[in-house]
């Protein structure tokens, strides 16, 4: 019996049958970058080789179709190239009978798309071919051998690239791999970094940090460089102008990743950026890069590029910008509001948790300070404490002020020579802006000097230029004229004599208006670490820990304002001292004035006792009984008159509205002798009118003032109210 029908294909031609030729054979070419196109010909070639290739198989050139891959695309997104998605796109429809390629495991980067391409074959009866033969993906040893090949070839490109990220990072452990230098390095042609050798740009990358030092926020010193029309310089990478100096306007990225660069402080990192695979997105190769924390970088090498601050200093900086952020661990930047003391109080009851402030208004004035740990993480209970804010920030307030006093000297220099040093780095920033203008201008103007006069195409053109270098450099000269008037290199004797006088009265200049809430939290913050405070019970003490800046702690209380007079601590006291006076014959205004001389003070609204104070407190605890002697009712009483109890219980309405008619002139009155009673003279008419009276609505003296008086009955006008 004959195995010849049962032996292995191999490389017999029978794989490739009429029905193949039938169908185009597709040539199909792997190119990563346009660059490869351009450089490295061999692809090219090698595609021509395969197109010959097809030829001897026996397809028609006409039938031979070449697919490239994705040019510009990264090999890493392999999935997202067009030209492997056109070849599975053409083999599913069943238009393809042969693909040739250089080597067939190299059809596709990774497994998931190899073995699916495989499958697509297999069921569209397409054949695969490189130079080691044909195969056909529908017969078992075939599919075996590309799937061994496949994975070797996967397994191959991954060591591939962990060898050459290996040397990668050996380079870099030496510091040795160049690394991309922010604004105001400049990198020779020999590989060593410098500063930027142009004055001016070293200037302005200096000036950035120290106003960050001096101001402390992102947005202060973006506002800064905006208001003085500092631009910052950029070395252009790519165009005609490669590696030239192009001044551009500040903005608030550039100015977070110059603040956050450890290349400032001198350092060679290498990793601080890295590729998170969960968060790339397929046909975007730059996308997934995930900035690391500086204890997660892969190189970090101190002292090895040139410095423009100190490590301490770029520390200092980035722990300030990470306060700034607004979280629960971090104070957040200083801002406008009326809260002096946001982002430090610490509650003192539960934890020191972090209080938050509540605005009582749409405006921002009124505020307090609450703890509502509790609440918002668990959801029950209510608020730890609840303090009101200016009476605390009173107290803070004085604190800070009897700490700084005794340094006011020191303060006072320390401003005048600040001052004086930031007015003669904008100075020199002016002068450095006015040479390079002047430069521009005298190169304008020799460009304009060799050229040929008959040359007018070209002379009128470079004499543009030269006026306008002209303009831009007398513009410049006379806004810095200007600004020398408006701030000279040095102070005056009259600035350091007010400097003087204001560091000598702290308090005028801490409540000056020009003196805004963000500056005061700012001297706040630099003082102080943390503000814990606990209210004793439900009274009107506060229990107040203020750690100072490096750990030194102060205690004391605060006074707030409570709701009640028997939530204060001296309540018991007041009671008894006001029963006291009261018993020695003072009235009210006299009893509020010792109680205030004693230190005694009201619960809220307002500072000081007044008399409609102690009356509402002598009447609601009943300490003062009624004067003895007074009586309720007059008697022996003539004909005709009244007391007040006496004609209140007649007309049967309240004493109260016998006073009102009185003090109105509608009842005729007096005092009796020698008292402060009141005899009315009413005979029988005038009785019968306030009776009438009586009967009337109580909207009848309310009307509005046009409506005509009223008609007594005996025809004279009564009195309108």
């Amino acid at each position: 019996m004959s195995l010849g029908r049962y032996r292995p294909w191999g490389q017999s031609p029978e794989k490739i049958r009429p029905e193949h030729r039938d169908r185009a054979a597709v040539v199909y070419v792997r190119q990563s970058s346009r660059q490869q196109v351009l450089e490295h010909s061999e692809s090219t070639r090698l595609q021509y080789a395969l197109a010959e290739r097809a030829a001897a198989l026996g397809w028609a050139r006409s039938r031979i179709v070449v697919i490239d891959d994705d040019l510009g695309v990264s090999a890493a997104t392999a999935d997202a190239r067009a030209g492997f998605a056109r070849l599975v796109t053409e083999v599913t429809m069943g238009r393809v009978g042969i693909v040739l390629g250089i080597e067939m495991s190299r059809l596709a980067r990774t497994g998931r798309d190899w073995h699916q391409l495989l499958e697509l074959c297999s069921l569209s009866g397409v054949l695969l071919a490189d130079p080691d033969g044909v195969y056909d993906p529908g017969f078992y040893n075939d599919r075996l051998l590309l799937g061994l090949k496949g994975t070797m070839s996967e397994a191959e490109l991954y060591l591939i690239r962990q060898r050459m990220l290996s040397g990668k990072l050996a380079k870099a452990e030496r510091g040795e791999l160049a690394i991309p230098l922010p604004i105001g390095y400049l990198r020779r042609p020999s590989g060593e970094v410098v500063l930027d050798p142009d004055e001016q740009a070293q200037h302005v990358v200096r000036l950035i940090f120290d106003t960050f030092a001096r101001l402390g926020t992102l947005n202060g010193v973006l506002r800064y460089l905006a208001g003085h029309q500092v631009q910052l310089p950029v070395r252009a990478h790519s165009g005609p102008g490669k590696g030239e100096i192009e001044w551009r306007r500040p903005n608030r990225e550039t100015l977070q990743i110059m603040l956050h660069n450890p290349v400032y402080a001198g350092y060679y990192a290498y990793g601080r950026r890295q590729v998170e695979p969960r968060k790339k997105i397929p046909g975007r190769p730059s996308t997934g890069r995930v900035v690391k924390p500086s204890g997660e970088w892969l190189v970090l090498l101190p002292g090895r590029l040139p410095a423009y601050i100190t490590p301490g200093q770029y520390e200092a900086n980035v722990a300030r910008m990470a306060a700034n952020r607004q979280t629960a661990s971090t104070p957040g930047a200083p801002r406008d509001g009326s809260a002096l003391l946001s982002g430090l109080l610490r509650c003192g009851l539960c934890g020191e948790h972090r209080m938050s402030v509540r605005y009582h208004d749409g405006r921002g004035s009124a505020h307090g300070y609450v703890c509502a740990f509790y609440p918002v993480n668990y959801g029950t209970g209510g608020p730890c404490q609840h303090i009101a804010g200016p009476a605390l920030d009173a107290y803070v307030t004085g604190q800070i002020l009897a700490a700084v006093t005794p340094a006011a000297l020191e303060v006072s220099m320390a401003a005048a020579g600040q001052a004086e040093a930031e007015r003669a780095s904008l100075d020199r920033l002016w002068r450095q802006r006015i040479e390079r203008a002047r430069y521009a201008a005298d190169r304008a103007r020799r460009q304009y000097q060799l050229a040929e006069p008959e040359n007018r195409l070209v002379v009128r053109q470079l004499e543009k230029e030269w006026e306008a270098a002209l303009a831009e450099a007398g513009r410049l000269e006379a806004d810095y004229q200007r600004f020398t008037e408006q701030q000279p290199k040095t102070l005056t004797t009259a600035e350091r004599a007010a400097i003087a006088a204001l560091a000598s009265d702290l308090p005028q200049v801490w409540h000056a208006p020009s003196t805004t809430q963000a500056d005061r939290k700012e001297l706040l913050r630099i003082l102080i670490e943390k503000i814990t405070v606990a209210v004793a019970g439900t009274s009107e003490l506060v229990d107040v820990t203020i750690t100072w800046a490096g750990g030194h702690q102060t205690t004391g209380q605060a006074v707030r304002p409570v709701a009640r007079l028997d939530q204060l601590s001296y309540y018991p006291a007041l009671l008894a001292r006001v029963t006291e006076l009261a018993e020695a014959g003072q009235n009210n205004p006299q009893i509020a004035g010792v109680l205030n001389a004693e230190g005694f003070r009201p619960p809220k609204r307002t500072s000081r006792f007044t008399g409609g104070q102690v009356r509402t407190l002598i009447t609601q605890r009943g300490i003062r009984s009624p004067r003895k002697g007074r009586p309720a009712v007059l008697t022996s009483l003539a004909p005709g008159q009244w007391s007040v109890p006496g004609l209140a219980a007649e007309l049967g309405m309240p004493t109260a509205t016998i006073y009102h008619w009185i003090y109105r002139g509608w009842i005729t009155a007096h005092h009796a002798p020698g008292t402060r009673n009141w005899i009315i003279a009413a005979d029988g008419k005038q009785m019968r009118q306030l009776r009438e009276r009586r009967a009337r609505p109580p909207s009848f003296y309310t009307r509005a003032r046009w409506a005509p008086p009223e008609q007594e009955p005996d025809g004279k006008q009564g009195t309108q109210p």
